[in-house]
């Protein structure tokens, strides 16, 4: 069966086709866009693909078409919380008469008569290398076609069953360990007190964080004091935190992955706290979950299709509130806090996200935590 498509159509499937398979872009859906179809991969040079088959006659036609499609840009830029976004405008109707000036930087605007007409454009083969060897085959061809819709919706069934993995709910494991060795912890203060106070004697006994003491060479005080509480209250608090937040970073980012981050937001912390307390002593799994929480902005904001509302209405505002509490309210270890939440962020590049993982940004954050490490410990070192 021949010539069941026209030219149009031919180059639509192909494009769709090309891009979908071959540069893991994602179809999305355009509330009132009619005869266009848009592509989104926030990994990609050009973040967006609009691919246009609507016929435009003359140049306000074609104004008033990049003026509409500006409006849906900010909406997919407010969702995706990008501030900058290039996107690919591909027309395949333009009259002949109509010279495309390309004014908005951000936007690339071509016209294409013949689907490798897109082999002309330096640029894109720059982005697109693989553009070059597709041969882009005509597809007026039905097993042609149901061989391309089958690609497709392969590759978007398996995009979707990575997005299914990493949301699907998990067993907790580690978020629970480490609330019980809070409590058990907390218990054997107030055995070791003997009373229903906790003693800061039997605190600093334990393992409280100290500048003279981990100068001293106890630096293990700058783990083990995030499993210290200083009351009830303070641990209640703290142990209910950790159950919100790590109980979501460990379904999302794995449990092993989890403890890594954990540990990396405390020892962060604890060194942010020996620079601001100066020789008060330093309990509390506070600067951990601040850590926590910025591995949720994280992956958040890689995942930000699906957590964009949750990361600016939730995670974000807590976050701020919190540490503007932590100024006004007096004792609390702020410095931890955001020891903790610079160690947690730092912390999720250097162990990456599944699917998402960067070689060069993790090697990247841990350069960062080496050197932010060493110079906490020159300044306190200096201020001793």
């Amino acid at each position: 069966m021949n010539n069941i498509l026209n030219n149009k159509d031919e180059m639509i499937i192909s494009l769709v086709h090309y891009f979908v398979t071959e540069e893991n872009y994602t179809p999305i859906n355009v509330q009132g866009a009619q005869n266009e179809i848009w592509l989104e991969n926030l990994e990609a040079p050009y973040k967006i693909i609009r691919i246009n088959s609507k016929y435009i006659h003359n140049d306000e036609q074609l104004n008033f078409d990049l003026f509409k499609m500006q409006f849906v840009l900010r909406q997919i830029k407010k969702k995706t919380l990008s501030l900058k976004m290039n996107v690919l405008n591909i027309c395949l109707d333009l009259n002949k008469s109509i010279k495309v000036l390309n004014d908005n930087k951000n936007v690339n605007t071509i016209n294409i008569e013949n689907i490798n007409d897109l082999k002309k454009d330096k640029k894109l083969l720059s982005y697109y290398p693989k553009m070059k060897n597709n041969s882009f085959k005509k597809t007026d061809n039905l097993d042609k076609i149901i061989n391309i819709t089958d690609d497709i919706n392969r590759k978007t069934q398996k995009e979707n069953g990575k997005y299914e993995d990493i949301f699907r709910p998990k067993k907790i494991i580690m978020t629970k360990i480490i609330i019980i060795l809070c409590i058990a912890m907390y218990i054997v203060t107030l055995l070791y007190s003997n009373s229903f106070s906790v003693n800061n004697g039997v605190l600093v006994l334990l393992g409280a964080n100290h500048k003279g003491l981990v100068l001293n060479g106890e630096v293990y005080r700058l783990i083990t004091s995030a499993f210290l509480h200083a009351n009830l209250f303070h641990l209640l608090v703290n142990m209910y935190s950790l159950w919100l937040i790590g109980s979501q970073v460990e379904n999302f980012i794995g449990k092993w992955q989890f403890l890594v981050i954990y540990l990396l937001s405390t020892l962060m912390g604890s060194l942010f706290s020996l620079v601001f307390l100066g020789n008060h002593i330093a309990v509390g799994a506070s600067g951990a979950i601040f850590g926590l929480m910025a591995s949720l902005i994280y992956f958040g904001y890689h995942y930000r299709l699906y957590l964009a509302g949750a990361l600016t209405s939730q995670i974000i505002p807590i976050v701020i509130l919190n540490l503007v509490l932590g100024f006004i309210v007096p004792g609390i270890d702020n410095g931890a806090h955001i020891g903790g939440l610079i160690g947690g962020y730092l912390g999720t590049m250097i162990v990456g996200l599944k699917y998402k993982k960067s070689n060069s940004e993790r090697i990247n954050g841990l350069i960062v935590y080496v050197i932010l490490s060493a110079f906490l410990v020159y300044v306190i070192l200096k201020l001793v």
